[in-house]
């Protein structure tokens, strides 16, 4: 099935590969339509609403694969329209070697959607936190940066904004006003997520890892609903776009940059939580000897992207085989 805002594209067949239903469906009609057919393997892009109507026809007694839109892509033969895309979604859906996308549950949207919601929020105080600084540069007014300066800012704005014009004095306020309403809404939020953290199995797993704190142990528990999906650690590294992309040919292997596919906020976090634990490397080797000798040989972000991807393939590990992480003896 293609799905899409209000017109949907089924295309059926039987074990015996013919076409048996080629159809445009309403929104209103789709549950009708699965209502009244037996058991059967439907496929769908992992696209938006994807997990919704995942849930729904899996409610009908259906088995629904959901596949990355970039695998079907391929299978579609020529041109591009609902028919099309559907046709090729019949055919992708039952390769062997196709790799599906886990049915995320009602719970597990709702937490990853408090997270892009932060997320969001923390661009926007960044946002408003650099135009202050321009606007008051403006007027000779500087600070410093980091969480001291943005607080030095505010406050020298505080006392001398009657050296403002009236104009300039209405718009900062409203800037700083937005930016604090922002930081109190992102609190809450915060303390949602660690809320929920807490009361899951796997993220309290995930954050015994070093470099996993409990946002980023969260919104992994969250996203990967069944870490069986990838058999080893690498595919839930190259998943996150945490892996070499590879050129390679006539036997001569070429191998570039991160391919930065995928899922790009769980990378981001990551490649954050490596960063710290390389600046405590820095202080003390013994704490990470692996990222020590790495250090020695690699330049520092090259070589914090590379702990980010030996941290997701511990992830991957600590999820499949339910335990906590245990550092390795020296």
């Amino acid at each position: 099935m293609d799905l899409a805002k209000n017109v949907f594209q089924v295309h059926a067949i039987g074990s015996d590969g013919a076409v048996l239903v080629r159809r445009k469906l309403r929104r209103a009609e789709v549950i009708g339509f699965f209502t009244d057919l037996p058991g059967c393997v439907v496929g769908m892009e992992a696209c938006a609403s994807a997990h919704h109507w995942a849930r729904e026809l899996i409610a009908l007694g259906h088995e629904v694969r959901l596949m990355p839109p970039a695998y079907v892509k391929p299978y579609v033969k020529r041109g591009k329209t609902d028919a099309a895309d559907a046709e090729a979604i019949c055919e992708a859906v039952m390769r062997p070697t196709m790799r599906f996308v886990a049915v995320k549950s009602v719970e597990q949207q709702a937490v990853l959607m408090v997270h892009k919601s932060r997320d969001l929020m923390v661009r926007q105080r960044t946002m408003l936190i650099n135009a202050l600084r321009g606007h008051l540069a403006e007027y000779g007014i500087v600070t410093g940066i980091g969480v001291g300066g943005v607080t030095a800012m505010l406050k020298a704005l505080h006392d001398q904004q009657e050296g403002l014009p009236a104009h300039a004095r209405s718009a900062l306020h409203g800037l700083a006003a937005q930016m604090r309403a922002l930081a109190s809404e992102i609190d809450r939020l915060e303390a949602q997520i660690l809320a929920w953290h807490r009361a899951d199995e796997t993220s309290r797993r995930l954050a015994t890892i070093p470099g996993i704190g409990p946002i980023t142990a969260s919104a992994i528990s969250a996203a990967v609903p069944d870490a069986s999906l990838f058999r080893p650690g690498r595919q839930f590294a190259a998943w996150l776009g945490l892996t070499p992309r590879a050129n390679s040919s006539g036997g001569k292997e070429r191998l570039g940059g991160i391919t930065k596919q995928g899922d790009g906020y769980l990378r981001r976090r990551l490649v954050v939580g490596a960063t710290a634990v390389m600046r405590m490397t820095r202080k003390n080797a013994d704490r990470q000897p692996w990222m020590a000798q790495l250090l020695e040989r690699k330049p520092a972000k090259i070589a914090t992207v590379a702990l980010a991807n030996k941290t997701a393939r511990i992830a991957w590990a600590v999820m499949s085989r339910k335990e906590v992480y245990a550092a390795q003896a020296a």
